[in-house]
């Protein structure tokens, strides 16, 4: 079973969540990502549309909603032989959105 742990962004970004957009995001998590994780002989399943964001090597997207997308990377195992992943990001497309700056 992978291991993971969430970034305080993601946690801001968690809060501002409606608790439909939570549930149908743990369903996501819980009934594709993970298994799809565990199955290191393929890659995720085309539905969670994983893939490395562009601006941020290391970093990845998935889908888990229409417009819901989450980012994550992944860390030291923390348990030998399961990923660690580490949430970073969880919302819309906004989450891609350089915050404003000089």
């Amino acid at each position: 079973m992978p291991t993971f742990e969430t970034l305080p962004r993601f946690d801001r970004d968690w809060k501002n969540l409606r608790a439909q957009q939570q549930a149908a995001f743990r369903k996501v998590v819980k009934e594709a990502f993970v298994p799809d994780l565990a199955a290191a002989d393929r890659p995720f399943r085309s539905g969670l549309r994983v893939k490395g964001v562009t601006a941020h090597p290391g970093v990845f997207e998935m889908t888990w909603d229409g417009h819901g997308r989450a980012t994550f990377s992944y860390g030291a195992e923390r348990i030998a032989g399961q990923a660690h992943v580490i949430s970073r990001r969880i919302g819309t497309h906004a989450i891609f959105t350089p915050p404003p700056g000089p």
